[in-house]
């Protein structure tokens, strides 16, 4: 797997769910130790906020499948460079207006 994973997860998030919010955060320096992290090279724990149309009329369940279809081909043995670990919040733009605080997406 070329190249650096979070431009690769905003590309394919971005084509498949046409996000108004996506927020990317690699956690992996915090991980650093952890089993899933061990002889990798980072690039292996992210969070993810997602806020999208896409979303409405889904469950929570049905989005978190969704996105991990998406994703599928990032996930596999990190010693390979696989991404272990994916903490999503996944919202409709209503959800997220409804727990944003004025002026702040």
């Amino acid at each position: 797997m070329d190249g650096n994973r979070a431009d690769r997860l905003r590309a394919t998030l971005t084509a498949e769910f046409t996000p108004e919010v996506l927020r990317i955060t690699d956690d992996s320096a915090h991980h650093a130790g952890h089993v899933g992290a061990q002889g990798s090279l980072g690039q292996t724990h992210y969070s993810v906020l997602v806020v999208s149309k896409a979303f409405e009329g889904m469950t929570r369940v049905a989005r978190s499948r969704a996105v991990h279809a998406a994703l599928a081909g990032e996930f596999g043995a990190v010693e390979a460079g696989g991404m272990h670990a994916l903490a999503l919040t996944l919202r409709t733009p209503e959800e997220h207006l409804a727990r944003t605080p004025a002026g702040r997406t």
